[in-house]
């Protein structure tokens, strides 16, 4: 198998998201709507120049506040396409917004995005998929998944001989507490 750990362990790009987040359980809504924004700014390209462009996006996305985000409008779009600090993709801009305000829904509904994934937890990934993508836009198998091992809901993010894997078990994430 071929691991992110293998390539990340000592890249300039990748070392910090790879040692300090992936696979870390215990984020809120904000850091979640990032890295669920992340992952569909990914889809189709490498995640080498979404970490690239992380903290262009974080800034135009105003650090991803899901309030801030779910009400751009128009002007906010075109600054958006317009910035080439981002990918500039429109449908993949216009899903963002749009999983803000669904983020929003879930704090009526459910107490909030974190409160929804813990009680949906645990499922295989493929029902996660049916679930995300009857709730969210742009949220395909590989995103879904990757946002799931990126947050500790699905195992995977680390191999079992890579030193971050005890920091992550450490951390006890949701896939770990669903197996015991």
């Amino acid at each position: 198998m071929n691991w992110y750990c293998d390539v990340a362990h000592d890249h300039p790009i990748h070392k910090d998201y790879h040692d300090k987040e992936y696979g870390f359980p215990g984020k809120g809504e904000q850091a979640l709507f990032e890295l669920l924004a992340l992952e569909i700014f990914q889809a189709g390209l490498s995640w080498e120049l979404v970490l690239k462009k992380r903290a262009g996006t974080v800034e135009a996305f105003d650090q991803f506040d899901v309030d801030t985000v779910a009400a751009y409008g128009d002007k906010d779009i075109a600054r958006l396409l317009d910035n080439p600090g981002i990918i500039r993709n429109k449908l993949k801009v216009n899903s963002i917004i749009h999983n803000a305000n669904v983020l929003i829904g879930l704090r009526e509904s459910d107490g909030g995005f974190v409160t929804w994934l813990d009680k949906h937890h645990p499922m295989v990934k493929d029902d996660w998929v049916k679930l995300f993508r009857k709730t969210f836009k742009f949220t395909g198998p590989e995103v879904v998944n990757e946002f799931l091992m990126s947050t500790g809901y699905l195992p995977g993010a680390h191999s079992d001989t890579c030193p971050v894997q005890k920091s992550v078990l450490k951390a006890n994430p949701p896939w770990l507490k669903a197996q015991k």
